[in-house]
């Protein structure tokens, strides 16, 4: 395609996906999903799972693979990147502090139980020569990827569910904020070893280990104290001008980048560096100014983007779907059952550690993205990634229903701490979850 046509087609693309998922979105929510599970959704269904069986013609027309998927991609990565930096604005630190050994606990339980028990199945899998790791994968590389496969949390998912529930800012959404940020970062460490090693190349681990710690420190530290002037001449000029919106963004990409250039993504830049902005008329007015483009428009791109690279129907014998259960199983005991439990021992309450639990257990997109680099760089099959797919979307569809069952459906009164039905999405909730 020449550029124009490129540009012709990217437009069509963006209409059919944002139609999609905006039909699909409507039928999630009257069952009781959110809105990014229909986005999810719709992805699966544009791509070769659905529309590429029934009609593979006009998928292959709509989709075609090469430049006209790149626009989407790099459209998505940009979706995902403003909207976890709107997730950092809304982090409340001061609602965590009292909180702190729950979410260091939850996290690292959220990681090191699904890291053994992925490692046995592992074990398992490694013995079928060639059909889930291909042969000169050592059993040990095979075992930590598929723990940091297990242990991976849907950051980006938690973070929009948190969002629709309205549970953004309460005690129990940042604790949710902070356990799955922690514990995707030490997956991500885990799977940065994996590739290091895999590649022959150490520098991958340093860098993706020692430059996210610098970067977080820096970012929090001397990074907040200099932010904080764009608060203070925001509060003295009554707005955020057009140049101050212009450096925060400019800003914001360059955080990205150097996060995803050091191997842990570019999502966690963005949430750090919301965490360090500025709150305020500051941060209401970037956030209204950002959200309805990011939420409506941006983000279904990197939803659908995934869901279109997912092949559902490889898992098409007994067999794998054994071992697809399986994972599942595993899956669900390690991560739902590992963060139930560290929450309670830490005296978190029993509706809270259930709620907390649920969230914690999707996996979601940053799943896929960890799976289609193991795919690329030759770590797994393609039989092993649809598996884990699989896991990934069920995990994530899982994670709402859930979340109703053990607490959505009540809220607790600001004056007496007493759990009471509420209707979901209803002002008084919204007013309850902000106490």
């Amino acid at each position: 395609m020449s550029h124009s046509e490129l540009a012709v087609h990217f437009f069509l693309q963006l209409a059919v996906i944002l139609a999609a998922c905006r039909l699909v979105g409507l039928v999630a929510l009257r069952i009781g999903q959110p809105q990014v599970v229909g986005e999810m959704v719709a992805g699966v269904l544009l791509g070769p799972s659905l529309l590429g069986v029934f009609a593979p013609a006009w998928q292959a027309q709509l989709f075609p693979q090469g430049a006209a998927m790149s626009l989407i991609y790099a459209s998505s990565q940009v979706g995902v990147v403003l909207y976890m930096f709107l997730v950092g604005l809304e982090f409340d630190v001061n609602l965590i502090r009292h909180r702190v050994p729950s979410a260091v606990s939850v996290s690292l339980a959220g990681v090191v139980a699904p890291l053994i028990l992925g490692s046995f199945v592992a074990l398992l899998l490694v013995s079928d020569s060639g059909r889930y790791f291909p042969g000169g994968v050592p059993t040990w590389q095979a075992m930590l990827f598929m723990g940091s496969a297990i242990a991976i949390t849907a950051f980006p998912v938690m973070a929009r569910i948190i969002a629709d529930r309205r549970l953004s800012g309460t005690s129990l959404g940042t604790l949710a904020l902070a356990s799955g940020a922690a514990a995707d970062a030490l997956a991500w460490c885990l799977f940065a070893i994996v590739l290091a090693v895999f590649k022959k190349s150490p520098l991958i681990a340093v860098l993706a280990i020692g430059g996210g710690a610098l970067y977080a420190i820096a970012v929090l530290t001397v990074g907040r104290r200099l932010l904080a002037r764009l608060g203070t001449r925001a509060e003295r000029d009554g707005g955020v001008s057009p140049p101050m919106f212009a450096v925060v963004l400019t800003v914001l990409m360059v955080a990205a980048w150097f996060t995803d250039f050091i191997g842990i993504y570019a999502v966690f830049g963005a949430f750090i560096l919301g965490a360090a902005m500025p709150r305020g008329i500051f941060g209401r007015q970037v956030r209204q100014a950002l959200e309805p483009l990011v939420t409506n428009f941006l983000l279904p791109l990197f939803f659908v983007f995934s869901g279109l690279n997912t092949q559902i129907g490889l898992v098409n014998s007994v067999g794998l779907l054994g071992i697809a259960l399986l994972v599942l199983v595993v899956s669900v005991v390690g991560k739902f059952g590992a963060c139930w439990l560290a929450a309670r021992l830490n005296k978190e309450p029993q509706r809270d550690a259930l709620a907390l639990a649920s969230l914690m257990n999707a996996r979601g997109l940053m799943e896929l993205i960890l799976l289609n680099i193991g795919l690329q760089v030759g770590l797994i099959t393609p039989t092993l990634f649809t598996i884990l797919v699989f896991m990934a979307i069920v995990t994530t569809l899982m994670a709402t229903p859930l979340y109703e069952l053990v607490y959505g459906r009540y809220r607790q009164l600001p004056m007496s701490g007493a759990f009471l039905p509420s209707v979901g999405g209803s002002a008084e909730l919204a007013a309850a979850t902000r106490e």
